[in-house]
Parts: structure tokens; sequence; C-alpha cells
């Protein structure tokens, strides 16, 4: 399928609700998407936001997938509060989804790459990602820890694997140490 993305509008915003439930709903033992539909609230009203970095893929004539990256500091505790010096070089992608009728069609492939470039484009050093490693690793994010960057105990992890991380360029990661705390975002 040829897809086009494009940055996600006002009026896009039904459609993603929709295609955010249904995608977490029937794609993950995890989550009925009510939890993802809070957070990309809570990212969209965060000083985080990025407007120009939040996506939609379109497909024949509908929306079919859906994702954002957002200003991430890393903290430099394990609890939180102080960010550490990578606090505005950072990204994190999260939520990613596709509509469930598209499924293992290459479109979150294809949404990613594309998403991958526009954060080079913009001059961020890194991006974060929680997930299946199996599928993310493919799209050249490694276990974060390998980076110095590591997941907290608040994550609701599977196994440390889950958090990972991709540099912008190689060794653009290179002295960024620090947690990820995503109460980082309240402190916005």
């Amino acid at each position: 399928m040829n897809i086009t993305i494009r940055q996600e509008t006002p009026k896009d915003y039904p459609a993603i609700i929709s295609l955010i439930l249904r995608s977490f709903r029937e794609g993950t033992d995890y989550s009925d998407g009510t939890d993802v539909l809070a957070l990309v609230e809570e990212i969209r009203e965060s000083g985080y936001y990025l407007p120009e970095l939040s996506f939609v893929a379109e497909g024949e004539g509908q929306i079919v997938g859906h994702f954002l990256f957002s200003r991430f500091p890393l903290s430099s505790g394990r609890e939180g509060g102080e960010r550490s010096s990578a606090a505005e070089d950072l990204v994190l992608m999260a939520p990613v989804a596709v509509h469930a009728g598209f499924f293992r069609q290459g479109i979150g492939t294809a949404m990613l790459t594309q998403g991958i470039e526009k954060v080079k484009e913009k001059g961020y050093r890194g991006i974060l990602v929680e997930g299946d490693y199996r599928f993310y690793n493919r799209l050249g994010f490694l276990t974060s820890s390998d980076y110095g960057i590591y997941p907290t105990s608040g994550i609701p992890l599977k196994e440390p694997r889950c958090m990972m991380c991709r540099e912008t360029y190689p060794g653009s990661l290179k002295g960024i140490r620090g947690y990820v705390v995503y109460d980082m975002y309240c402190n916005a």
C-alpha cells in the first residue's frame, strides 16, 4: 500500500482516537487503548509537545497510522526531578499505532522510517522508544542501557530490552546519560 505521512491536525483527532483504541485493543495483550489516549493528551498539553513531529499515515483514503515524537528530558536520578544535561537533545517516540485492519502490511515500518528522517532533520541526537524490541531492532534501535540510558521501576517493561534508543547519526548519543522517568512530563 502506498501511504502518505503528514503532520496531524486537530481535524484528525476523532480518527486518531478511533484508530488508537482499535489498534491497542486488537493488537496488544496489555492495553485497551484508553491509557494510550491519555498519554497522547498528556503529551499534547505539555511543554514537550512537538506538533511538527506528530504524524498520521494516510492510505486508501483513510488514516491508517498515527505516531508522534515529543521532547523528552532524561533524569539524572532514578526518581526523577533533576534533568540531565541532555534535556533538549532527545525525543520520545510514543505512541505508535497502526489501524487494526492494516496490521502486518509494512505501514509501521514505513511510518517510522520517514519519521526518523524528520527527527534527524530537526537536529535531535537520539530517539527513545518503549516497545517490542524484535520490531524496533530492525529499525536500528538498541537496548537503551547499552548507551547509558536506563529505564526506571516506574516503567511497566516486560524486560529491559523493551526500552530502546537510536542514534540519529553515528556517535550522537556519546556522553548522554540518564534515566527514563515518565513523570518528567508532569514537570514540563
